[in-house]
């Protein structure tokens, strides 16, 4: 049976490249600073971004909460949207190990927050009130159909964060999608960010990692809070080896996975029972609302799972599909075809 799995670009598996570089990888003790291909890598990363300096971590969900403990203290306001990743997918950390209070405010379709709202939101000078110290934005919005968010939008909200003395974390888990998807830098979409994080361990399909980057004080800073969480690694340039390669070949593909996205959306738009945007689609995620009440995505996910077909159950009648470096064309004829017709036969 064939099997297409489009659940997550967290599925990725390392390429063959990436394993040579992680068997013949150069490694020292990195909580002493040591580990020459964690350094090159964190050098690579910062000069990716335009920033100064740059951490390897675990974890995007790390990333995100090394970068706010060290933005905020406890009490501290975070302003971030509703349907964020740090907001929804990351259980509260931020508040339960910073002591960080979140300020959500609504995320537009495009994953975007309204200009207004933000500045509405910032905290006058008040004893009443925790200070404002942070905005953070999400590039790609992951719960907003993978939309990416263009330089002018980003710039925008930097000035509002200057204006008003507050700092800018973006969690760029996907940035590259965005940066390939809007055909600019990446370091064009968080030139006003005080601090940016990437995932390479999804589209990129490195094994573990993400990164942190910011001027050379925060990294520092950044650098003790990973220790606080328990992040300090030995030996790790293994999985850097595998990140820079990540990094200097599985960029560009991106663009493959964003047309295989666009090309499964068009597969599905004409299934009378399930909701779906091609225009929308423009990175590589596809979400599928089912308008049949009588269809719980749960119960399609599990007849799908029984075909081959993998996808992921994002509300009782909304599931998301996601293209990566192991789904080819035909993977997506084959999934289209699957899913319409376990439809019709429901």
């Amino acid at each position: 049976m064939r099997n297409v799995d489009l659940r997550s670009d967290t599925v990725t598996r390392p390429t063959r490249a990436m394993r040579r570089a992680m068997a013949e990888a150069e490694v020292g003790d990195d909580v002493f600073g040591e580990d020459p291909t964690i350094n090159r890598l964190e050098e690579m990363a910062a000069e990716r971004m335009g920033k100064e300096a740059a951490l390897f971590v675990v974890s995007g969900t790390m990333a995100n909460l090394v970068s706010l403990l060290v933005h905020c203290g406890r009490g501290d306001e975070v302003i971030l949207g509703n349907r964020s990743h740090t907001f929804l997918y990351e259980q509260g950390g931020c508040a339960g190990l910073g002591g960080i209070h979140p300020r959500t405010l609504p995320n537009n379709p495009d994953g975007t927050l309204d200009l207004h709202d933000i500045e509405a939101a910032i905290r006058p000078d008040n004893i009443h009130f925790p200070r404002t110290r942070l905005i953070v934005l999400e590039n790609t919005h992951n719960r907003c159909g993978g939309n990416p968010l263009g330089p002018g939008y980003m710039n925008k909200v930097g000035e509002i964060a200057r204006r008003n003395r507050v700092r800018v974390h973006v969690d760029g888990a996907r940035i590259f999608n965005a940066a390939v998807s809007l055909c600019v830098d990446a370091s064009e979409l968080v030139s006003q960010a005080d601090s940016v994080s990437f995932c390479l361990s999804k589209g990129l399909a490195a094994p573990v990692g993400s990164l942190v980057c910011g001027d050379a004080d925060f990294i520092q800073e950044a650098r003790r809070a990973r220790k606080l969480v328990g992040g300090g690694m030995r030996q790790a340039g293994i999985l850097a080896a595998a990140s820079i390669v990540a990094l200097t070949e599985m960029v560009d593909r991106l663009a493959e996975d964003h047309e295989n996205a666009r090309a499964l959306a068009e597969g599905l738009a004409g299934i009378g029972s399930l909701s779906v945007d091609p225009d929308g689609t423009r990175t590589n995620m596809v979400y599928i609302t089912i308008r049949d009440e009588r269809i719980s995505s749960y119960d399609l996910a599990e007849r799908l799972r029984v075909k081959g077909v993998l996808l992921l159950p994002t509300g009782p009648y909304e599931l998301r599909a996601v293209t990566h470096y192991h789904i080819t064309a035909g993977d997506v004829d084959h999934a289209a075809s699957v899913i319409r017709n376990e439809i019709s036969n429901a």
